[in-house]
């Protein structure tokens, strides 16, 4: 690891928020680490879908360089919501919503957004592609490593990861954040 051990405060916060609420499945350090340098370079509005108990949106938020800069987050999960929230509450720049993350769609566009990867209907290219604005960042989270073309998970192609390597909106990327993770960063052109 190439970055201090040490948490910011605000994600030191969210881990002992998680645990008290039970819910460990929540984005590694090398990910948060990444999302905090991707949030310094943003302004505007920033967005996580699927807020867990806080941990991807308190790195976000460790990340953020200005007064302005706000980020919204929505957990469908009303108890992890709450829970999230607490991290939040004194926080004038980070808005928690219990609700589903298509209530975000009015809230954008986004100059960052943060998602896990999940089914293509959900989180592929066209679902995300109108919230994020020219030159904004979307990092989709939780891919096994693959070296091979086209990609392979579990024995099949891996159609949300080949969709957004290839879509003439984005330029994306994959990065390995550890050994057995990575993460897809792409850029709104």
């Amino acid at each position: 690891m190439s970055a201090p051990p040490d948490l910011p405060d605000v994600v030191a916060r969210a881990f002992a928020v998680s645990r008290r609420a039970g819910y460990v499945s929540f984005c590694r350090n090398e990910t948060g680490r990444l999302l905090a340098t991707l949030a310094a370079t943003r302004s505007g509005t920033m967005a996580e879908f699927g807020t867990g108990c806080g941990v991807g949106t308190a790195w976000l938020r460790s990340g953020v360089r200005d007064d302005a800069t706000r980020i919204v987050t929505a957990e469908l999960d009303p108890r992890l919501a709450g829970a999230a929230s607490e991290i939040f509450v004194d926080d004038g720049q980070v808005e928690v919503l219990a609700a589903d993350w298509s209530t975000l769609l009015d809230k954008g566009p986004f100059s960052l957004l943060f998602l896990d990867s999940g089914e293509p209907t959900e989180v592929g290219v066209d679902a995300v592609a109108d919230l994020v604005e020219a030159g904004g960042i979307v990092v989709l989270d939780d891919f096994t490593p693959c070296e091979v073309w086209p990609p392979i998970s579990h024995g099949r192609v891996d159609t949300l990861r080949e969709q957004w390597l290839t879509d003439p909106r984005f330029t994306t990327v994959e990065v390995m954040v550890a050994s057995d993770a990575s993460t897809l960063i792409a850029t709104r052109r």
